[in-house]
């Protein structure tokens, strides 16, 4: 069971996974594969990233390695 503490991610969350009904087992993984890797790892704050999003951990690095 997957717990989230914002609402609005739990919203999300139920909206994608208790979908009453996929036409295909390959259309549901689709759409929760794509739900994990373009809005919860994008937005969640890795520990890992120094509590960053994955986004801002790249630019951060981008703009240390590229810049010289």
């Amino acid at each position: 069971m997957l717990f989230v503490t914002d609402t609005r991610k739990s919203i999300s969350i139920n909206r994608i996974l208790h979908k009453p009904q996929y036409p295909t087992r390959e259309k549901a993984i689709r759409d929760v594969t794509r739900y994990i890797e373009l809005r919860y790892n994008q937005q969640r704050l890795h520990s890992g990233l120094g509590y960053r999003t994955p986004n801002e951990a790249e630019q951060a690095w981008i703009t240390e390695n590229l810049a010289a």
